[in-house]
């Protein structure tokens, strides 16, 4: 069976419209400028072409061969299209569109992130003389609804920092990974990529490369600065191999932890530990800000040790610490509980 352009070389280029695609110069191109742009990591620059495979698809479903005819109509054609009636890609990283009929329609954060990509497309095509508008430019993005971020209480966080053994050295580096996880707020990517030189346990510092290649420092608690010390002393040797390329956390062969072992080491000690399904990396980098918070550290305090850009990134946790200074407020103040006892007594004696 003949491959559809967009089934062609899916796994080693993710969007890549195909071979004989009219687009794959432009794509090409986008490419190499992308990679060569400073501060992007290779990540980001994947997710862009990433998400321009459903363009692609979209351009060819239209019959559209030339993208100096794309103009502002086309484009909300385009959201309309990925919101109603694009099959999602499976996996959404591939580039095979799902059988499902009723599987149609991307989420509103996924045609959020499609519309930054087209964005990045044309603002390079305008940049190099390829069109000579951006029909993007005045197309405003979907509203997306906020969800809280999922967090842990104090309790099922203690619980989960205790379900590593501390008999094994994959235990004690395991229990070390989610103190540091906690401690630090950090992200996954940052935790695999952090070395043995990056930790400074005197100052209970770690210096951390977060997105785009910029550098911060993590703050340390006690507990992990002792959690990362005794994996030091007694587990990091046991498991380093012939070369060791001072990657902090290494995997049973001496290599550097990957990403997804580190997520499946987090979703295996939340089960031990009798947690709720769901628990992953990132519960443990929004619990550790809905906590500042719920101490009554400074937003943009919280804001910096996350590495986010702007504090409005940060502003969703504080609906979380509202929410729950409401409830604190409400059962706890003398006059939220007279009032909520006289409302009792009214209905009471209603009933009566």
């Amino acid at each position: 069976m003949t491959q559809k352009p967009w089934e062609q070389d899916a796994a080693a280029n993710p969007g890549d419209p195909g071979e004989d695609h009219w687009a794959r110069d432009v794509y090409q191109r986008l490419k190499r400028d992308l990679q060569g742009q400073r501060g992007l990591a290779p990540y980001t620059v994947r997710n862009y072409l990433t998400d321009l495979g459903a363009f692609w698809r979209f351009l060819d479903s239209e019959r559209v061969q030339d993208l100096r005819r794309v103009d502002r109509g086309l484009v909300r054609q385009y959201l309309y299209w990925l919101l109603t009636e694009a099959p999602p890609l499976k996996g959404g990283h591939g580039t095979r569109p799902v059988a499902r009929p009723r599987d149609r329609g991307y989420a509103d954060r996924s045609v959020v992130r499609k519309l930054s990509a087209l964005r990045t497309l044309f603002a390079f095509l305008r940049r190099t003389g390829q069109v000579e508008a951006d029909p993007t430019a005045r197309v405003a993005s979907a509203r997306t609804s906020r969800t809280l971020p999922d967090f842990l209480d104090p309790s099922a966080v203690q619980a989960l920092l205790e379900a590593p053994s501390r008999a094994t050295p994959g235990g004690l580096r395991d229990r070390a990974i989610l103190e540091l996880l906690y401690a630090a707020g950090l992200r996954v990517s940052e935790v695999v990529g952090v070395n043995v030189d990056d930790v400074d346990l005197g100052r209970r510092e770690v210096r951390v490369t977060g997105k785009g290649s910029h550098q911060r420092l993590g703050m340390l608690g006690v507990p992990a600065c002792e959690a990362i010390r005794v994996y030091l002393e007694t587990a990091r040797g046991r498991l380093v191999g012939r070369r060791d390329d001072g990657a902090l956390f290494l995997n049973r062969n001496g290599g550097r932890l990957t990403q997804r072992s580190v997520q499946l080491l987090v979703r295996r000690y939340s089960l031990q530990a009798g947690l709720p399904p769901g628990v992953h990396p990132h519960t443990l980098r929004h619990t550790f800000a809905t906590h500042l918070l719920d101490g009554g550290a400074d937003v943009r305090v919280v804001q910096h040790l996350l590495g986010h850009a702007s504090p409005a990134t940060t502003q969703i946790y504080t609906h979380v610490t509202q929410a729950g200074a409401l409830q604190t407020y409400r059962s706890a103040h003398p006059r939220a509980r007279r009032r909520r006892e006289e409302a009792a007594t009214e209905a009471g004696e209603g009933r009566g």
